[in-house]
């Protein structure tokens, strides 16, 4: 069997396992949501409210800008103390930058259901009798969510259905007539833009709009310090909860843009990848250092890479370790990968 035959062989088998879905930031990136990169830049470029111009606040902010300006955004905001004030004016430019891409896929996927690929992948792993997918995600974006509706499935977050969205405390299931419907659950470990607490402190889930509502704060982890301590209290416990529970009953594994750079998902995604029985698939326009030290230590015993190069798409397997080229594929981008599987 040559390299081709069997990178796909594998990557069949993967897909035919119903894989746990990680999504990473270039799986964002693909449909124009910014990454760390630019956000780190859209923050140091951004003013304090004038409640934080006095010396208490303007220290650490200053200390930011220095650091964000030599290193990424998750280090230069890491060890650096920020008022809650501060912190504050973070999260809410975070989100204000990010939304305003998230909301522009909203509008196109309204326009056309067929936009997003990951729709296609949805739609391709739930027409066996599988009435749920597990996707594990660190972004805030709602891409699987818009994914998984634009297919005619439901997407649960851990909040009850509507456009008024509480935490649930038993999980909700919607039936048509005696079946339950397929649905797409989301765990979205470092909290979502459609995430809120409100005045009276409840964090509710709501639909896409445009601005933060009067009187509510958006609940999403940011990067640095803050992000260790944040990720204890909830719904992040009880999202993190869930998806080391996907992860720990995984079959296989199917990585779309995801780096291995997050302390809190890949250590028992990675134990479990060393089962002989559970493959690995991951797509990627590059892959970061910290992939590349996980696959060559030899312990993830079936893997499959498929990063982007100048002739077309690498593939790095167990096999193949050092890594084969495929000339003129483009195999690395998900709409291009789900030709391997759907034929």
């Amino acid at each position: 069997m040559d390299a081709a035959n069997a990178m796909q062989s594998h990557v069949q088998d993967c897909v035919g396992k119903l894989p746990v879905i990680v999504l990473g930031s270039g799986a964002s990136a693909a449909h124009g949501i910014p990454g760390m990169g630019p956000l780190g830049k859209h923050l140091a470029a951004s003013t304090l409210p004038v409640h934080c111009q006095e010396t208490l606040h303007l220290a650490g902010w200053q200390d930011f800008l220095g650091k964000v300006q030599l290193m990424d955004l998750e280090s230069a905001l890491t060890g650096v103390n920020v008022t809650p004030e501060v912190l504050e004016h973070i999260v809410h430019t975070t989100w204000m930058f990010l939304n305003a891409a998230d909301f522009q896929i909203f509008e196109q996927v309204l326009a056309d259901r067929h936009l997003l690929p990951l729709s296609r992948l949805f739609q391709h792993l739930l027409r066996s009798t599988a009435t749920e997918l597990q996707i594990v995600t660190p972004n805030y974006d709602r891409l699987a969510e818009y994914a998984a509706e634009a297919a005619g499935y439901c997407a649960y977050t851990g909040f009850t259905f509507g456009m008024f969205g509480a935490r649930a405390v038993d999980v909700p299931r919607i039936h048509i007539g005696r079946r339950p419907a397929r649905t797409v659950n989301v765990w979205k470990v470092h909290g979502s833009l459609g995430w809120f607490s409100g005045p009276d402190g409840a964090i509710v889930s709501l639909p896409p709009v445009g601005a933060v509502p009067n009187g509510f704060t958006p609940v999403i982890v940011t990067p640095g310090t803050e992000k260790y301590r944040r990720t204890h209290e909830e719904p992040f416990r009880t999202a993190m909860h869930s998806a080391d529970n996907a992860v720990a009953r995984a079959n296989a594994f199917l990585c779309i843009g995801y780096g291995f750079n997050d302390d809190h998902l890949q250590p028992l995604m990675m134990e479990r990848c060393c089962r002989p029985g559970v493959p690995l698939v991951v797509i990627t326009r590059e892959l970061t250092p910290t992939a590349h030290r996980f696959l060559r230590c030899g312990r993830c015993s079936r893997y499959v890479v498929l990063e982007e190069c100048p002739e077309g798409t690498r593939v790095f397997t167990h096999e193949a370790p050092d890594g084969l080229v495929l000339v003129g594929e483009s195999y690395w981008r998900l709409d291009r990968f789900l030709s391997l599987v759907t034929g």
